[in-house]
């Protein structure tokens, strides 16, 4: 029904920048929120930033002032820009969407992606 693919994980060193990307596909009528979790070996799955249809954003105090999320509806995408890394920012990211597939759906259903390592090492 709905894929979502990650893209632009990788190795970098601290300070260093990444731009993730997430790309909806499938049965897809409209896109509610759009959001990036993280989850680091042996830890719970947490959310990393957020963004609504409208464009409203929400971050998590650890990433505050480093990290920007952003989507393009027309693409049905969101992305992640990832600035002044920190080694605590290593774990594998998730790109989460609340996806209507019909007008006439009684509710959104939630989907996630496969996931994409980020690894912030000198």
């Amino acid at each position: 029904q709905v894929q979502l693919v990650e893209s632009g994980g990788g190795l970098v060193q601290p300070g260093g920048s990444l731009r993730l990307s997430c790309a909806a596909s499938g049965t897809i009528f409209s896109i509610n929120a759009m959001a990036w979790y993280r989850q680091a070996p042996g830890k719970q799955r947490d959310l990393v930033a957020a963004i609504t249809s409208g464009g409203r954003t929400n971050y998590a105090d650890s990433v505050k002032g480093r990290f920007t999320i952003s989507r393009d509806n027309a693409k049905n995408t969101v992305y992640l820009q990832m600035n002044s890394l920190k080694p605590e920012d290593t774990a594998v990211y998730y790109c989460n969407a609340a996806i209507r597939a019909y007008s006439h759906s009684y509710y959104d259903n939630n989907y996630w992606g496969q996931g994409t390592q980020v690894t912030v090492s000198s």
